[in-house]
């Protein structure tokens, strides 16, 4: 047997299960979706808030009230600061040690789940395309087995199949927009709230820095 035999039977299931696929996936999308601007709704300026506030207590070099100030925060440039002042006795080599450790954790924190947004975006189309070409085929392999080739039926059912096979397409394009939109908009979210933990934790450094400086005037 041929080998483009075999596919041909494997085309004879049609494009339906390529639609529950599409349907799938764009249910899931819509709860990443929402999961994900629950959480960066939680997290939004929480780092730009503290910055004021910890500046004071840091120049002042009440390092229990800082703390204070992060403890149960949960912007991602409070949780690395956080740890940061935990170590600050062993100097700013150390703290600028563990936020370069613990950046990378944060980024991934922020970023979760948003690959899958950007896969269902770029592949979703090409699903549907599937779904597409494998409606395409079993209608011409229908129309084979009718026998009625060349008659106005023939035109109908051509055309009838062909309108049912586009639906899988336009499908995949349906739950390929908004999964695409979505996942570059989370993507600048990420950018500005890394933007914000590198401003939080570069001030904790550099005043933490500043006091080591003053320590060995001394």
């Amino acid at each position: 047997m041929k080998l483009s035999e075999k596919f041909l039977e494997l085309s004879a299931v049609g494009s339906e299960w390529i639609l529950w696929i599409l349907v799938g996936l764009s249910v899931v999308s819509v709860a990443v979706m929402i999961e994900r601007l629950i959480f960066y709704s939680g997290v939004q300026g929480r780092d730009s808030a503290l910055v004021r506030a910890l500046h004071a207590a840091l120049a002042d070099r009440d390092l229990a009230k800082a703390q204070e100030l992060l403890r149960g925060a949960n912007g991602p440039g409070a949780r690395i600061a956080a740890q940061m002042l935990e170590t600050s006795q062993r100097g700013t080599g150390s703290m600028a040690a563990i936020m370069a450790a613990l950046r990378p954790g944060e980024k991934l924190r922020l970023e979760r789940n948003l690959n899958f947004l950007g896969t269902v975006g770029s592949n979703s189309p090409f699903i549907g395309l599937l779904g597409t070409v494998l409606g395409i085929i079993e209608t011409f392999r229908a129309i084979e087995r009718s026998g009625v080739m060349g008659s106005a039926e023939y035109s109908n059912a051509v055309m009838a199949g062909i309108y049912e096979a586009l639906v899988a397409t336009a499908v995949g394009l349906i739950v390929a927009i908004p999964a695409v939109i979505a996942f570059n908009f989370f993507q600048r979210r990420v950018k500005a709230l890394l933007g914000e933990a590198d401003a939080l934790t570069n001030m904790v450094l550099s005043l933490s820095g500043s006091g080591d400086d003053t320590k060995r005037a001394h």
